[in-house]
């Protein structure tokens, strides 16, 4: 059952005023009943650990953002295999002993699923940054097991490298500039700012754009057929269900009380227009 009582929990990073996740874990506490004021706090990298210890009892979690989720996971006492996996956590339960989560993994499991995609054997990955990381583990979890990275500097996709070989897939490097092979899945961590993105030599089945925030829509969707685009949103809810179940129950894997309605109301805190409630601009 959700934890009862009220309860301070923010979104922690640098920047942040872009972050969606306060009108999103507002609406699961609307829909649970919950007592919970969700704010946002700009905590740029090295400053997570004095952040954490001014707060005071009341605070129960933090939703972890870039570049903080290495740290976040060096401040945990304990780390889901997620976490673990990937060196980084997104979620924290805070108290005497802080728990950590890596939820990104899931929100992307959760997005290839809702696509329609149960499962793959090829894929790739564009980008090299945590997200990518995320991608890897969550593209294993999905069965796949060759992925080709495009990355601009091969050196930041040698952790790429290691964690393939300890989940067992074989990622191969290559330049931004050459087309990627045909693939049965693609996740593009890119940031808005990033320039052109490369070729595909066929479309993938399925492409999840983890940009979410860009105002136009994503840079792939005239390059892919319909329905092969997955929106980044749909990763952005998948992780927060499970953030809200960890802030809510104390664990990742215990559902919320009618889960699909707290997702329902998630999805319509972000899908209203500018200026209107608490969605963002």
């Amino acid at each position: 059952m959700p934890a009862a009582g009220p309860a301070r929990l923010a979104v922690v990073g640098s920047p942040i005023a872009h972050s969606k996740s306060p009108a999103i874990q507002a609406a699961a506490a609307a829909a649970l009943g919950l007592d919970w004021e969700y704010g946002r706090a700009e905590v740029r990298a090295g400053g997570l650990a004095a952040f954490v210890a001014g707060l005071g009892a009341d605070w129960r979690g933090l939703s972890v953002t870039a570049p903080l989720k290495e740290e976040a996971a060096a401040l945990a006492a304990t780390l889901d295999e997620r976490a673990r996996a990937t060196g980084g956590a997104n979620t924290l339960l805070l108290g005497p002993r802080i728990r950590g989560w890596n939820t990104d993994v899931g929100g992307i499991v959760h997005a290839f699923r809702e696509s329609g995609l149960e499962g793959a054997g090829t894929a790739a990955i564009v980008g090299a940054g945590a997200t990518a990381l995320s991608a890897l583990v969550a593209l294993a979890e999905l069965g796949v097991r060759e992925v080709a990275v495009a990355l601009r500097t091969p050196a930041k996709g040698e952790r790429l490298v290691a964690l393939g070989a300890e989940l067992g897939v074989a990622v191969a490097l290559q330049s931004l500039d050459a087309p990627l092979p045909a693939v049965d899945a693609a996740v593009s961590t890119l940031p808005a700012a990033a320039p052109a993105v490369p070729a595909f030599a066929a479309p993938p089945a399925r492409l999840l754009d983890a940009d979410y925030a860009r105002a136009d829509g994503s840079r792939f969707a005239d390059s892919l057929p319909d329905g092969a685009l997955v929106e980044g949103l749909a990763m952005l809810l998948g992780q927060a269900v499970l953030q809200a179940r960890v802030f809510a129950t104390g664990a990742v894997e215990e559902p919320l009380p009618d889960e699909a309605g707290v997702l329902a109301a998630m999805r319509a805190a972000v899908s209203r227009p500018a200026g209107e409630g608490e969605g963002e601009a």
